[in-house]
């Protein structure tokens, strides 16, 4: 997907990007291939699989939930800085709270932060077993969102904790999402969820599966979850 089909397909779906918009994500890209000969950001690196496969993806999930307005967003393993670093360019209004536990990842962030001219985005460095538990981010955000990082009965414990009661936990999902749901029911429903819907499309050009997640918060997360850091992936509320 080259500069102008990624604009031509957003365009499609309602997002008009200005000049800035675009110029910053062609900064995003090449900062993304010189940081990555020093730290490990992605394996992604030829620029119109970039563009399709982190750009364009990231912003999937804005296809089919609203992010517009000053919602609060937090990136739970955000990595390289998706999805919540291009869906903040596309929706410059966000506030974007992003946790990584490699602290490398958060260095990268951090100047490209700073290199975009992005306010609002604060990085945390901390495992999300920890960071849910703090009192000033537990149930504190509008919409949490992950991508690919693990199986949704592991994700849930680690995001929903973060989503305030009305707000929404969307994961970014590929092929295998279904079974994924039907082994997670159980944790979402502890962790105070309730799975709304579940979108499916295909990315363009190379037609590989997606799926948009998104679990409604309809119910505080009791306290004892998330359990310690490693728990959740170890033994998943399943």
């Amino acid at each position: 997907m080259n500069i102008r089909e990624f604009e031509q397909a957003l365009k499609e779906k309602g997002i008009d990007l200005s000049p800035k918009q675009l110029d910053q994500f062609e900064t995003y890209f090449k900062l993304l291939v010189e940081w990555n000969e020093k730290v490990n950001l992605t394996a992604i690196t030829e620029k119109e699989e970039v563009y399709l496969k982190h750009f364009y993806d990231s912003i999937s999930p804005s296809f089919f939930a609203d992010f517009t307005g000053e919602k609060s967003i937090c990136d739970v393993g955000a990595g390289a800085g998706f999805p919540s670093i291009p869906l903040k360019i596309c929706f410059p209004s966000l506030k974007v709270s992003i946790v990584d536990s490699l602290n490398k990842r958060i260095t990268f962030l951090n100047n490209l932060t700073e290199t975009l001219g992005l306010e609002n985005v604060s990085l945390y460095h901390d495992r999300a077993e920890t960071f849910g538990k703090l009192p000033e981010q537990r149930e504190q955000y509008d919409i949490v969102t992950a991508r690919a990082v693990a199986r949704l009965s592991v994700l849930s414990e680690l995001c929903l904790p973060l989503v305030k009661v009305s707000g929404q936990f969307i994961a970014l999902k590929g092929a295998g999402a279904e079974d994924e749901m039907s082994i997670g029911k159980k944790a979402v429903t502890i962790l105070g969820g309730k799975l709304k819907e579940d979108h499916y499309f295909q990315l363009p050009k190379e037609d590989s599966d997606r799926h948009i997640v998104i679990i409604d918060k309809v119910k505080a997360t009791p306290k004892k979850y998330p359990r310690k850091p490693g728990t959740p992936n170890k033994q998943p509320l399943e």
